[in-house]
């Protein structure tokens, strides 16, 4: 391993673990409210809730055809890659860093 690949891993491996409320707030709530939004759906109950049933909101025909629930892994994998998850899908961001992606699904599962 390069030494900068090793001091970034070093890095990474001793950075403290992303705050969810912190990292949903950066990267989430400008288009997601954990109660409300008009943009995209509130996201309080979505750990554990059949996929693309949020009442009130349009979803696409990407997203409707996955079925199941949003699991940890299933959440996890939409935030890696909303597009490569369920082509069609209007959600543009994608959340590249591991932890954080861990954060907000942590964060996810507190909002009832």
């Amino acid at each position: 391993m390069p030494i900068t690949a090793l001091a970034a891993a070093l890095a990474l491996a001793t950075a403290p673990a992303p705050d969810g409320a912190k990292t949903f707030t950066l990267q989430c709530a400008s288009c997601h409210g954990a109660k409300t939004n008009p943009m995209a759906p509130a996201l309080a109950g979505v750990a554990g809730r059949p996929v693309a049933s949020a009442p009130g909101f349009a979803y696409s025909a990407g997203l409707k055809a996955k079925g199941g629930v949003w699991s940890d892994d299933r959440l996890d994998a939409f935030l890696t890659s909303p597009m490569a998850f369920a082509p069609g899908t209007r959600m543009p961001t994608a959340v590249a860093d591991p932890a954080r992606r861990a954060a907000i699904v942590d964060y996810l599962k507190t909002l009832k």
